[in-house]
Protein backbone atom coordinates (compact mmCIF):
# COMPACT_ATOMS: atom_id res chain seq x y z
CA UNK A 1 0.00 0.00 0.00
CA UNK A 2 1.39 3.45 -1.22
CA UNK A 3 1.09 6.43 1.17
CA UNK A 4 -2.19 7.76 1.69
CA UNK A 5 -3.05 11.68 0.01
CA UNK A 6 -6.20 13.92 0.12
CA UNK A 7 -7.16 14.90 -3.05
CA UNK A 8 -8.53 18.21 -4.10
CA UNK A 9 -12.19 16.69 -4.86
CA UNK A 10 -13.83 14.61 -1.83
CA UNK A 11 -17.45 12.77 -2.44
CA UNK A 12 -19.48 10.99 0.35
CA UNK A 13 -20.92 8.18 -0.84
CA UNK A 14 -23.14 5.85 1.28
CA UNK A 15 -21.28 2.83 2.93
CA UNK A 16 -24.29 0.15 2.73
CA UNK A 17 -24.60 1.16 -1.52
CA UNK A 18 -21.17 -0.84 -2.58
CA UNK A 19 -22.40 -0.37 -6.23
CA UNK A 20 -21.74 2.83 -6.02
CA UNK A 21 -18.33 2.69 -4.99
CA UNK A 22 -16.31 2.31 -8.14
CA UNK A 23 -18.21 5.18 -9.64
CA UNK A 24 -17.18 7.68 -6.99
CA UNK A 25 -14.37 6.60 -6.85
CA UNK A 26 -14.13 7.44 -10.89
CA UNK A 27 -15.83 10.65 -9.82
CA UNK A 28 -13.51 12.43 -6.79
CA UNK A 29 -9.71 12.03 -5.85
CA UNK A 30 -10.90 10.59 -2.86
CA UNK A 31 -13.93 9.41 -1.47
CA UNK A 32 -15.70 9.43 2.03
CA UNK A 33 -17.17 6.10 2.74
CA UNK A 34 -20.18 7.05 5.15
CA UNK A 35 -21.26 4.68 7.82
CA UNK A 36 -22.88 8.49 9.81
CA UNK A 37 -25.84 10.39 8.01
CA UNK A 38 -25.96 8.92 4.75
CA UNK A 39 -26.60 5.18 6.62
CA UNK A 40 -29.82 4.77 7.95
CA UNK A 41 -29.20 3.31 11.80
CA UNK A 42 -30.64 0.27 11.13
CA UNK A 43 -28.88 -0.11 7.93
CA UNK A 44 -25.52 0.53 9.33
CA UNK A 45 -25.10 -3.05 10.36
CA UNK A 46 -25.02 -3.59 6.57
CA UNK A 47 -23.24 -0.84 5.55
CA UNK A 48 -20.38 -2.36 7.84
CA UNK A 49 -20.69 -5.61 5.93
CA UNK A 50 -20.28 -4.26 3.08
CA UNK A 51 -17.65 -2.26 3.50
CA UNK A 52 -16.08 -5.70 4.61
CA UNK A 53 -16.96 -7.55 1.39
CA UNK A 54 -16.25 -4.63 -1.13
CA UNK A 55 -12.58 -3.41 -0.63
CA UNK A 56 -11.49 -0.49 -2.96
CA UNK A 57 -8.64 1.15 -2.92
CA UNK A 58 -7.28 2.24 0.83
CA UNK A 59 -5.18 5.03 -0.61
CA UNK A 60 -7.89 7.37 -1.66
CA UNK A 61 -10.54 6.83 1.53
CA UNK A 62 -11.87 7.76 4.06
CA UNK A 63 -14.45 6.03 6.13
CA UNK A 64 -16.97 8.56 8.13
CA UNK A 65 -17.40 7.14 11.49
CA UNK A 66 -20.51 7.75 13.98
CA UNK A 67 -19.59 10.07 16.58
CA UNK A 68 -16.93 9.09 19.68
CA UNK A 69 -20.13 9.37 21.85
CA UNK A 70 -22.54 6.34 20.30
CA UNK A 71 -22.44 3.00 20.37
CA UNK A 72 -22.17 2.53 16.86
CA UNK A 73 -18.95 4.25 17.07
CA UNK A 74 -17.52 1.24 18.90
CA UNK A 75 -18.97 -1.19 16.15
CA UNK A 76 -17.59 0.65 13.32
CA UNK A 77 -13.98 0.69 14.61
CA UNK A 78 -14.47 -2.91 15.33
CA UNK A 79 -15.15 -3.15 11.18
CA UNK A 80 -12.65 -0.85 10.44
CA UNK A 81 -9.97 -3.09 12.17
CA UNK A 82 -10.44 -6.00 9.66
CA UNK A 83 -9.66 -4.29 6.86
CA UNK A 84 -6.97 -1.76 5.26
CA UNK A 85 -8.82 1.31 5.69
CA UNK A 86 -6.51 3.75 7.95
CA UNK A 87 -8.06 6.84 7.55
CA UNK A 88 -11.27 7.71 9.15
CA UNK A 89 -13.67 11.01 9.35
CA UNK A 90 -15.23 11.22 12.82
CA UNK A 91 -18.07 12.51 12.77
CA UNK A 92 -19.13 15.67 14.92
CA UNK A 93 -15.11 15.68 16.77
CA UNK A 94 -15.30 17.68 19.76
CA UNK A 95 -11.73 17.44 21.43
CA UNK A 96 -8.28 15.95 20.89
CA UNK A 97 -8.63 13.17 23.03
CA UNK A 98 -11.54 11.55 21.11
CA UNK A 99 -9.08 12.06 18.05
CA UNK A 100 -5.84 10.06 20.01
CA UNK A 101 -8.11 7.75 20.88
CA UNK A 102 -9.26 6.29 17.83
CA UNK A 103 -5.31 5.87 17.03
CA UNK A 104 -4.11 4.05 15.53
CA UNK A 105 -5.96 5.49 12.70
CA UNK A 106 -5.47 8.80 11.01
CA UNK A 107 -8.19 11.42 11.24
CA UNK A 108 -9.81 14.00 9.53
CA UNK A 109 -11.50 15.65 12.66
CA UNK A 110 -15.59 16.67 11.71
CA UNK A 111 -16.02 20.15 13.49
CA UNK A 112 -19.64 20.58 13.17
CA UNK A 113 -20.49 21.50 16.47
CA UNK A 114 -20.51 24.35 18.71
CA UNK A 115 -18.27 22.59 20.90
CA UNK A 116 -15.78 21.09 18.14
CA UNK A 117 -15.47 24.56 16.68
CA UNK A 118 -14.25 26.23 19.82
CA UNK A 119 -12.13 22.85 20.89
CA UNK A 120 -10.81 23.31 17.48
CA UNK A 121 -7.28 24.72 18.17
CA UNK A 122 -6.67 21.56 20.63
CA UNK A 123 -8.17 19.31 18.12
CA UNK A 124 -5.85 19.89 15.24
CA UNK A 125 -2.79 19.51 17.27
CA UNK A 126 -3.72 15.90 18.47
CA UNK A 127 -0.74 13.64 17.07
CA UNK A 128 -2.76 11.45 14.59
CA UNK A 129 -5.07 14.09 13.10
CA UNK A 130 -5.06 13.75 9.07
CA UNK A 131 -6.84 16.84 8.79
CA UNK A 132 -9.91 19.26 9.45
CA UNK A 133 -13.12 19.70 8.06
CA UNK A 134 -15.93 22.32 9.31
CA UNK A 135 -19.67 21.40 8.93
CA UNK A 136 -22.65 23.94 8.80
CA UNK A 137 -25.82 22.38 9.37
CA UNK A 138 -24.94 19.51 12.03
CA UNK A 139 -23.06 23.45 13.46
CA UNK A 140 -26.87 25.29 13.47
CA UNK A 141 -28.81 22.08 15.35
CA UNK A 142 -26.49 22.13 17.91
CA UNK A 143 -27.26 25.62 19.00
CA UNK A 144 -30.58 25.46 18.00
CA UNK A 145 -30.69 27.31 14.26
CA UNK A 146 -32.84 26.94 12.02
CA UNK A 147 -30.90 27.30 8.51
CA UNK A 148 -27.11 27.82 7.58
CA UNK A 149 -27.73 30.49 5.10
CA UNK A 150 -29.29 33.57 4.48
CA UNK A 151 -32.14 33.89 1.41
CA UNK A 152 -29.70 34.86 -1.02
CA UNK A 153 -27.66 31.84 -0.70
CA UNK A 154 -24.73 33.44 1.55
CA UNK A 155 -24.07 31.69 4.88
CA UNK A 156 -25.33 33.63 8.29
CA UNK A 157 -22.51 34.66 10.51
CA UNK A 158 -22.29 31.34 12.50
CA UNK A 159 -21.34 29.27 9.87
CA UNK A 160 -18.77 31.87 8.62
CA UNK A 161 -16.99 32.19 11.74
CA UNK A 162 -16.86 28.98 12.06
CA UNK A 163 -15.63 28.35 8.73
CA UNK A 164 -12.61 31.04 9.69
CA UNK A 165 -12.36 29.46 12.81
CA UNK A 166 -11.47 26.02 11.81
CA UNK A 167 -9.67 27.22 8.85
CA UNK A 168 -7.21 29.20 10.99
CA UNK A 169 -6.39 26.92 13.80
CA UNK A 170 -5.87 24.26 10.95
CA UNK A 171 -3.32 26.63 9.23
CA UNK A 172 -1.55 27.42 12.53
CA UNK A 173 -0.98 23.53 12.96
CA UNK A 174 -0.11 22.86 9.62
CA UNK A 175 -3.17 20.92 9.13
CA UNK A 176 -4.82 20.35 5.50
CA UNK A 177 -8.41 22.12 6.04
CA UNK A 178 -11.66 20.65 4.25
CA UNK A 179 -14.42 23.04 3.00
CA UNK A 180 -17.74 21.50 3.85
CA UNK A 181 -20.60 20.73 1.34
CA UNK A 182 -22.82 22.46 -0.97
CA UNK A 183 -26.36 21.24 -0.89
CA UNK A 184 -27.86 22.88 -4.19
CA UNK A 185 -26.91 19.91 -6.53
CA UNK A 186 -28.43 21.59 -10.02
CA UNK A 187 -26.76 24.96 -8.84
CA UNK A 188 -23.12 24.27 -10.56
CA UNK A 189 -22.99 28.06 -10.62
CA UNK A 190 -22.71 28.71 -6.95
CA UNK A 191 -21.34 25.28 -6.11
CA UNK A 192 -17.77 26.52 -8.67
CA UNK A 193 -18.43 30.16 -6.65
CA UNK A 194 -17.97 28.86 -2.93
CA UNK A 195 -15.51 26.37 -4.39
CA UNK A 196 -13.31 29.66 -5.75
CA UNK A 197 -13.53 31.36 -2.10
CA UNK A 198 -12.62 27.71 -0.52
CA UNK A 199 -9.06 28.14 -3.07
CA UNK A 200 -8.62 31.59 -2.68
CA UNK A 201 -8.92 31.33 1.32
CA UNK A 202 -6.88 28.48 1.97
CA UNK A 203 -8.66 25.31 2.02
CA UNK A 204 -6.97 22.70 0.41
CA UNK A 205 -10.18 20.29 -0.86
CA UNK A 206 -13.88 20.57 -0.73
CA UNK A 207 -16.34 18.08 0.10
CA UNK A 208 -19.30 16.95 -2.26
CA UNK A 209 -22.37 15.07 -2.04
CA UNK A 210 -22.82 14.02 -5.76
CA UNK A 211 -20.46 12.71 -8.79
CA UNK A 212 -21.32 16.10 -10.74
CA UNK A 213 -20.18 18.16 -8.00
CA UNK A 214 -16.43 16.53 -8.15
CA UNK A 215 -15.10 18.06 -11.72
CA UNK A 216 -16.33 21.40 -10.91
CA UNK A 217 -14.68 21.28 -7.35
CA UNK A 218 -11.41 19.70 -8.98
CA UNK A 219 -11.39 22.59 -11.82
CA UNK A 220 -11.96 25.03 -9.27
CA UNK A 221 -8.62 23.76 -7.15
CA UNK A 222 -6.48 23.62 -10.56
CA UNK A 223 -5.15 26.61 -11.53
CA UNK A 224 -5.70 28.27 -14.95
CA UNK A 225 -3.03 28.52 -17.43
CA UNK A 226 -2.34 32.40 -16.88
CA UNK A 227 -2.30 31.92 -13.53
CA UNK A 228 0.39 29.24 -13.53
CA UNK A 229 2.49 31.57 -16.21
CA UNK A 230 1.91 34.37 -13.34
CA UNK A 231 3.01 32.23 -10.54
CA UNK A 232 6.14 30.96 -12.49
CA UNK A 233 7.46 34.84 -13.28
CA UNK A 234 6.68 36.01 -9.95
CA UNK A 235 8.50 33.12 -8.44
CA UNK A 236 11.37 33.51 -11.12
CA UNK A 237 11.35 37.41 -10.19
CA UNK A 238 11.86 36.61 -6.81
CA UNK A 239 15.11 35.53 -6.97
CA UNK A 240 16.90 38.71 -7.89
CA UNK A 241 14.91 40.96 -5.66
CA UNK A 242 12.55 40.93 -2.36
CA UNK A 243 10.60 43.35 -3.81
CA UNK A 244 10.07 43.86 -7.45
CA UNK A 245 7.63 45.41 -10.00
CA UNK A 246 5.86 42.98 -12.44
CA UNK A 247 3.20 44.55 -15.24
CA UNK A 248 2.90 47.47 -12.79
CA UNK A 249 2.02 45.03 -9.45
CA UNK A 250 4.53 45.48 -6.71
CA UNK A 251 5.13 41.89 -5.85
CA UNK A 252 6.85 40.75 -2.20
CA UNK A 253 7.01 38.24 -0.07
CA UNK A 254 3.50 37.81 0.35
CA UNK A 255 2.67 37.56 -3.13
CA UNK A 256 5.60 35.14 -4.01
CA UNK A 257 4.17 32.96 -1.22
CA UNK A 258 1.07 33.22 -3.11
CA UNK A 259 2.63 32.33 -6.33
CA UNK A 260 4.15 29.41 -4.89
CA UNK A 261 0.63 27.99 -3.73
CA UNK A 262 -0.27 28.01 -6.58
CA UNK A 263 2.57 26.18 -8.47
CA UNK A 264 1.80 23.21 -5.88
CA UNK A 265 -1.77 23.00 -6.71
CA UNK A 266 -1.10 22.73 -11.07
CA UNK A 267 1.77 20.15 -9.34
CA UNK A 268 -0.51 18.24 -7.49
Amino acid sequence: MSEWTLGASLLFCPADRPERYAKALAAADTVILDLEDAVAAAKRPEAREALLKNPVDPDRVIVRVNPRSTADYEEDIRTLRQTDYRVIMLAKTESARQVEDAAPFRVVALCETAQGVLASPEIVRAANVAGVMWGAEDLMASIGGSGSRLPDGRYRDIPRYAKSTVLLNAAVAGVPAIDTVFLDVPDTDSLRAEADEAVASGFVAKACIHPSQAAVVRAAFRPSADEVTWAERVVAGSTDSAVFLLDGQMIDAPLVAQARQILRRAAS
